[in-house]
């Protein structure tokens, strides 16, 4: 099923998913008592609820839930528990085994390897130089956002085995994203609603991986809260919005415009603790803006 190409609805789209993702830190911190792949697992299980009623019809009068879009070749499958378990998976390893700043900013890759690979995933996309630069300033920016904004203990000497998980966590999402668009230039995407199939999926995989390894807790009212709210949003309805952005617009623009997620999540876990903005925050705002701009005029 081809989508129709549209730059300014998909940016939209993408920005919605990037404002939910902004609260998955505000939320991971406020449920970091939980174990991680606990809280992964039942936050993607809600979110793949959301297609529930993306997939309800009426007919005669009478409404029917018709999951037809769930039906699709073995290989998507794959690729949606690759995109979504996969890179969870690999980032959680590597917030084990590596400075947690650190692994989130080598995690934070993958908006720049989505711009730099495009020409590698997707036929008849090249990169010109306006991209290019985009996507280094918009990672400068990053980098200047997550550091700057955890003050003076973020800097860490030495190399982690964790940074390499981190980067796989990086590319997974990358090259996720572009297979996406790929299926959907060649005619064969599958339905956004299958993204509740995915996160049915990657979400049984995510709480077998708890049984596996991680120790049994009892969750409260309030953590009950807390997780229905990340698996409508960040863990939930962001993945269905980038996937419709990916599949309607420019995956160098909207790669670029990824950079904006580390910049609010910081500003907001700053001004949810009390922290004054810092100079580092006018500093990454300006380079990521500066970037999207450059980045979305890039031809």
């Amino acid at each position: 099923m081809r989508h129709p190409e549209s730059p300014a609805s998909a940016n939209l789209l993408a920005l919605s998913a990037i404002g939910l993702w902004s609260l998955l830190a505000w939320l991971g911190i406020s449920l970091s008592h939980l174990p991680p792949f606990l809280l992964t697992g039942i936050a993607l299980l809600i979110g793949s609820l959301i297609a529930l009623p993306m997939s309800w019809e009426k007919a005669s009068g009478m409404g029917r839930l018709n999951l037809a879009s769930w039906k699709m070749p073995w290989s998507s499958l794959l690729l949606g528990v690759y995109g979504l378990f996969g890179f969870h998976f690999l980032l959680f390893i590597a917030l084990r085994h590596a400075p947690p700043v650190q692994a989130n900013l080598v995690n934070y890759l993958w908006p720049l390897g989505i711009v730099v690979m495009a020409p590698l995933f997707l036929p008849g996309v090249k990169l010109s130089a306006a991209h290019v630069v985009a996507a280094c300033l918009g990672f400068a920016g990053a980098c200047i956002a997550i550091l700057g904004g955890k003050g003076g203990h973020a800097a860490a000497s030495g190399f982690a085995w964790g940074y390499i998980p981190a980067a796989g966590s990086a590319f997974i999402w990358a090259s996720y994203s572009l297979m996406t668009k790929r299926l959907a230039m060649q005619g064969k995407s599958f339905a956004t609603a299958a993204i509740g199939l995915f996160g049915l999926v990657s979400g049984l995989l995510s709480l077998l991986c708890h049984a596996l390894l991680e120790p049994r807790v009892s969750l409260s009212g309030r953590d009950v809260a807390l997780l229905i709210a990340m698996g409508i949003g960040p863990l939930g309805a962001a993945f269905y919005l980038w996937d419709a952005a990916l599949k309607r617009g420019d995956a160098r623009q909207i790669g670029i415009l990824s950079y904006i997620t580390p910049l609010v999540s910081t500003a907001l876990l700053l001004l949810v603790t009390g922290q004054p903005l810092s100079w580092s925050i006018g500093l990454a705002a300006a380079l990521i803006v500066g970037a999207a701009v450059l980045g979305t005029r890039g031809k």
